[in-house]
């Protein structure tokens, strides 16, 4: 890894939650990680790749599909600087659940299955990390389930972009209507009936291709209100 790319990512990977509290993991995983750069479109991974292993983004946003029924693919999310995927196949894993595409330009660090076995003959921790990023991956996506299944449009569309939110660090989100649509199961207008009144109760900022967050714990609250309050 060249000096242009250490900085910056080993600033990152100390901000990224499954490495929390066990940072000295962060200079083996750079000297055996390897630095992808990746254009708009391009797919940082494939669901069903055989190779395991974990991926952090370093920059750029990827979007996250995930198959349905019907062979559909379903967009479920988005993952930003910080976020890792993955899983290895020392806890049983196996080949990929998600596909991770480039929504604009991004790069990313690989961590190989290889590479983690490598690195634990020195630093047997990461396994403990990895395994913190498997409960992360469940609790994020537990709560995802959640939202769909018990909230009403309003507290979810509010959930989502809360959740959205936290994975952006403070940067507009670079999300459609239809996007949001998607992954949270509801129409394009009604996403955008709701991001006008979270508008003008200045909650958010709609911008052109996105929406800019300007009241992270008022939508916290709409996600949280009783469900005569937040249809």
């Amino acid at each position: 890894m060249g000096a242009s790319d250490e900085n910056p990512a080993e600033a990152i990977l100390r901000r990224s939650a499954w490495l929390e509290g066990r940072h000295e993991l962060v200079a083996p995983i750079l000297a055996h990680g390897r630095v992808v750069r990746l254009l708009p479109g391009q797919w940082a991974q494939a669901e069903g790749d055989d190779e395991a292993g974990v991926l952090v983004v370093l920059s750029g946003t990827l979007e996250l599909y995930c198959k349905a029924p019907g062979d559909r693919e379903v967009r479920i999310g988005q993952a930003g600087p910080g976020v890792a995927l993955g899983q290895t196949v020392r806890f049983g894993g196996g080949p990929r659940l998600l596909t991770a595409i480039c929504r604009d330009a991004a790069t990313v660090l690989q961590v190989s299955d290889r590479a983690l076995s490598r690195i634990a003959q020195d630093a047997p921790r990461i396994w403990e990390a990895v395994a913190a990023l498997l409960y992360l991956q469940l609790r994020n996506l537990l709560h995802m389930v959640a939202q769909l299944t018990a909230l009403p449009p309003r507290a979810r569309l509010a959930a989502r972009l809360g959740l959205l939110a936290a994975g952006a660090q403070g940067r507009p989100l670079g999300v459609s209507q239809e996007a949001l649509g998607e992954m949270v199961g509801l129409t394009r207008k009604t996403v955008n009936a709701h991001l006008g009144a979270f508008e003008r109760d200045g909650l958010i900022r709609r911008r052109y291709g996105g929406v800019e967050i300007l009241d992270a714990r008022g939508l916290r609250r709409v996600a949280e209100a009783p469900a005569t309050d937040a249809s």
